[in-house]
């Protein structure tokens, strides 16, 4: 019972830590959003996101009891994703500012208020817990489908540009470690989602493998569909945090993605016009 418990908290412990290295990941992200004062083509939909998430799970903690690792790094996440959100909110403008205010309204304010005061007042304590951690348990799983994006731009443009390999790693070793301590606590809500999540880190460790010594395959898109992409693409279910941006040159040169695909074209006909000659 004892080597139990200690197990349970050495996956616990890790668990946290590892979540915490991954909830500062959107930091070179939003240090672009300081250094160009606009958080213009970016979204605030995987932040709000991801506080709502950590908003639930720690209602399920405080409800199951003795959740001590889901409460820290839920409450952290809550604070972070927070903060992520007003620097969102200051830098954006009036339309960007007034879907972020929608968006918390809709799912902040609206859908937790639904989900406490459908849940809270339930007489009996048992179906009141295993409600909430099946909500708790969709939704997560739900987030573990954003990494589609990622892996889709990745095979079409043959390219791990979009998919940085530490954060796979990371978000792969973090949900392994939920996965075990849900296990070793018998808490199908908490270990369920892990198990996409370690399937989606596999196959895009794999396919970073194939890609990255794949010539990059040029594919012209708006920069801020690709941030977007970006973005959405890293929502984690359980520590609910996102990573950072992969630097995109079309978007920080102000020309989109077109900028390398005209400088070939005009060194392409120079050469033509020089066989000519």
């Amino acid at each position: 019972m004892a080597l139990h418990l200690s197990w349970v908290s050495v996956f616990g412990d890790l668990g946290v830590i590892i979540s915490f290295m991954v909830a500062f990941s959107p930091l070179p992200a939003f240090y672009q959003i300081y250094k160009k004062k606009t958080s213009e083509g970016f979204q605030s939909l995987p932040y709000v996101t991801s506080l709502f998430s950590a908003m639930l799970w720690i209602y399920y903690a405080l409800l199951k009891k003795n959740e001590m690792h889901l409460i820290i790094i839920n409450i952290f996440c809550c604070f972070i994703q927070s903060f992520y959100i007003v620097t969102y909110f200051y830098y954006g403008g009036k339309k960007e500012k007034l879907e972020a205010v929608k968006l918390m309204l809709l799912i902040n304010v609206f859908g937790s208020g639904l989900i406490f005061f459908s849940t809270y007042f339930l007489h009996n304590p048992k179906t009141r817990l295993c409600i909430l951690g099946y909500i708790c348990l969709g939704f997560s799983a739900s987030t573990y489908a954003a990494p589609l994006a990622i892996v889709r731009k990745v095979i079409k443009t043959k390219s791990v540009e979009f998919m940085p390999f530490t954060l796979s790693v990371f978000l792969t070793i973090q949900a392994v470690m939920w996965f075990f301590y849900g296990l070793l606590k018998k808490d199908i809500n908490i270990a369920g989602p892990n198990i996409l999540g370690f399937i989606f880190g596999i196959l895009q460790m794999i396919l970073y493998a194939i890609y990255k010594n794949h010539p990059k395959k040029m594919v012209v898109e708006d920069p801020k569909l690709q941030l977007s992409d970006q973005l959405e693409s890293v929502v984690s279910s359980d520590v609910n945090t996102t990573a950072p941006q992969p630097k995109d040159k079309g978007y920080n040169n102000g020309g989109g993605g077109g900028g390398d695909v005209e400088a070939q074209n005009i060194k392409k006909n120079t050469l033509d016009a020089s066989q000519k000659v």
